[in-house]
């Protein structure tokens, strides 16, 4: 049984990536799991959604993107106080680990190499903020 304050406050994860069958892909997974999903096409409008808003349990990022790259949006976050708290997943189909290094370095949790599985995508859920 869920508790009042999950229906009325669901968990909200941005989640950014230009390819939209991903972003559709990602969304069905987390709505699935009782999650509100909130998308964005790139880099450009997740940094626009993450100035005007700050209640978000997660957010998971494409590395490749237009405009500003995942780990250049883990790294604004990680200056501004009302974001840097927030646990980042970040994605990629690129197999170059300097990918990964750089994600870590700017502070995402937990890295998702494309193409991944539902079930791949739900163990790294759990770690992110299964806590």
């Amino acid at each position: 049984m869920s508790s009042a304050s999950d229906t009325d406050e669901k968990r909200q994860i941005l989640v950014a990536d230009d390819d939209p069958a991903i972003l559709r892909l990602v969304s069905a997974i987390l709505e699935k799991e009782n999650y509100g999903v909130t998308v964005a096409r790139d880099g450009r409008e997740a940094y626009k959604i993450l100035q005007s808003s700050a209640y978000f349990t997660a957010a998971i990022f494409d590395v490749v993107m237009p405009h500003i790259s995942g780990p250049e949006l883990v790294r604004y976050m990680k200056t501004e106080k009302r974001l840097m708290n927030i646990p980042v997943m970040m994605m990629t189909a690129e197999q170059d680990p300097k990918l990964s290094s750089d994600s870590f370095a700017a502070g995402a949790v937990v890295f998702l190499p494309k193409p991944f599985t539902t079930a791949q995508l739900h163990i790294m859920l759990q770690m992110l903020i299964g806590k």
